[in-house]
């Protein structure tokens, strides 16, 4: 991991002198990791692509920033999210769902929420996650980072504070009120289909 570390460390010094081919190192190498978050966070109209290459060019802005305190995974990880985050807050259009809305598969999996206690089954966990991203999708974009982060990603405290910056309070309180909301978001489709 060391070793890891040393490369990085050399390639960023290269391309803070200008060298390309460390610039072109660099990119290959944490692409992978700022695309899986772009995926994580994408917001609803933003083209996957267009937020890579705006993660790549905030880190080339700022790689002056960089401290060297933190692995340079940590920092990529947080100015990719805080450019997510910023996306999100500029498209901040939270429409409100509608059973209308729901394609056949996700009204029946609402259905079947509403009438059992039991797991789906297989067949519908497609449906589910599309009806939970749809839910998402009605949130803040704080609520949404933090209904991902420690719900769906299944993040540690200690990974959403060094991801957010936020305290453990925030971070609880934050995820407390993202969950209530999205149970209100339910309850209103469900309150919706009855007759």
């Amino acid at each position: 991991m060391q070793d890891e570390r040393w490369d990085a460390t050399a390639c960023l010094a290269r391309v803070r002198m200008g060298d390309e081919a460390a610039a072109c190192q660099l990119v290959e190498r944490l692409s992978p990791l700022i695309l899986k978050l772009v995926r994580a966070h994408l917001p609803r109209r933003t083209s996957e692509e267009d937020l890579v290459q705006t993660v790549f060019m905030r880190i080339f802005a700022k790689l002056d920033q960089f401290s060297g305190t933190v692995p340079l995974e940590h920092w990529v990880a947080r100015v990719t999210v805080n450019t997510c985050f910023n996306q999100l807050k500029y498209e901040r259009v939270r429409p409100e769902l509608r059973w209308a809305d729901l394609s056949v598969e996700q009204e029946e999996v609402l259905r079947e929420l509403a009438a059992s206690t039991d797991e789906l089954p297989a067949a519908q966990n497609y449906a589910a996650r599309e009806l939970v991203e749809r839910l998402l999708e009605c949130l803040s974009p704080e609520d949404r980072l933090i209904i991902t982060l420690v719900h769906l990603e299944e993040k540690s405290l200690a990974d959403v504070r060094q991801i957010t910056g936020w305290s453990p309070t925030l971070v609880k309180v934050r995820a407390f009120r993202a969950r209530h909301k999205m149970k209100k978001h339910l309850k209103q489709l469900l309150q919706e289909n009855r007759p």
